[in-house]
This record gives structure tokens, C-alpha cells and sequence, in this order.
């Protein structure tokens, strides 16, 4: 019985070590990386938080944009994004990072819509191959939290390394960016 128990934890250690999730939460050689902080922003909550990692670390500021028209009635808001993310919607991009290859790191931030990322970051996240590239989530959120929203980006990156030490906070609030992005391996 100890055989079977000690071969089957041996697969799932080897199996997890395979996995495209960072088991550190710090990066190594962070202030050397070449950084791109990538985020969708609906109402401007992410876009404060990446400007305050941007202020933080330096690096190159890419906001994710597409051609959505999202209804003005907050009611019709959230059921528009619930549908689209139903549906697996991906909105065409409206700009690309040029040269995304000559990034270490990339920061990805998303806000919290039903659970998980919004259609914008999976179209981003499809859009490239980020093999390789250590993907930093910060995620904002009205009150849900992370939710599934790492484990989302975990499943749609392929071949990326995600960090397991996402930056997770409220609205547009940006208290204790300081002290992660230094649990991080970035010291200014």
C-alpha cells in the first residue's frame, strides 16, 4: 500500500511540477527582466493599478483595447459581459504589442467579470505566444475577489509560466502594490 501511495504522490509531484504555474512567487533577476504591463480596463480601476505598477518597476504600459460597446445601464453591462463570456466571445483586438518576444515579464491584468478574465485578456492571451514568459497577474474587482481568474489565465496561456503571487484588490485601490512587487524580486 505505501508503494502505491508513494508512486502515486511521485506522478502528481511530477505532474504538478509540469504544470505552466509558478511555484515561486518571486521572479528571478526581476530588475533586470524586460517588463510589459498589459491590462484591460472597463471603468479605469485596472488602468490605475497599472499606471501604479508602471510608477513602481518602470517598463512598458500596453493597454488592451477593442471595439466593444458595452451598454451605459450597469444592469445591461454585466449581462452583456456574462453572455459574451457564456459564448467564449473574443473581440478583435484593436492594437498589438510589437515585438512581444523581447519581454521577460509580462503583467496582465484583467478586472474580475463573472469569475474570470475578461473576453479582451483571452483575446490578448490568444493573440501571442508567450511561451516561456513569466505572465504576473493583478486582478480588480468590485467584490469577488480572484475567483477563477488566475486558474483562467493558467489555462489559456500555453506554455507560459504563471506566477502564483497575483496582485488581488478592490475598485481601483492600489494599497500594498509597494510590498508585493518587492515580494517579487523588484526593488527600486
Amino acid at each position: 500500500m505505501f508503494k502505491y501511495l508513494a508512486l502515486s504522490t511521485a506522478i502528481f509531484a511530477g505532474a504538478f511540477a509540469l504544470s505552466n504555474k509558478a511555484n515561486a512567487s518571486e521572479i528571478a533577476n526581476a530588475n533586470e527582466a524586460k517588463v510589459l504591463i498589459a491590462y484591460y480596463s472597463y471603468s479605469g480601476n485596472t488602468k490605475k493599478v497599472a499606471e501604479a505598477i508602471h510608477e513602481k518597476i518602470g517598463g512598458d504600459l500596453f493597454e488592451i483595447k477593442d471595439n466593444t460597446v458595452y451598454p451605459e445601464k450597469y444592469r445591461e453591462m454585466t449581462q452583456q459581459a456574462k453572455e459574451e463570456i457564456a459564448n467564449g466571445y473574443r473581440p478583435k483586438l484593436t492594437d498589438k504589442v510589437q515585438n512581444i518576444s523581447q519581454y521577460d515579464v509580462i503583467f496582465l491584468g484583467s478586472p474580475n467579470w463573472w469569475s474570470t478574465i475578461t473576453p479582451q485578456v483571452s483575446s490578448f492571451l490568444e493573440s501571442y505566444d508567450l511561451s516561456g514568459k513569466q505572465i504576473v497577474p493583478f486582478i480588480t474587482h468590485g467584490s469577488g475577489g480572484v475567483q477563477n481568474t488566475v486558474k483562467t489565465i493558467i489555462e489559456q496561456c500555453k506554455g507560459c509560466i504563471v506566477n502564483d503571487n497575483p496582485w488581488v484588490g478592490y475598485s481601483s485601490r492600489t494599497f500594498g502594490i509597494s510590498g508585493w512587487l518587492e515580494d517579487l524580486g523588484f526593488k527600486k
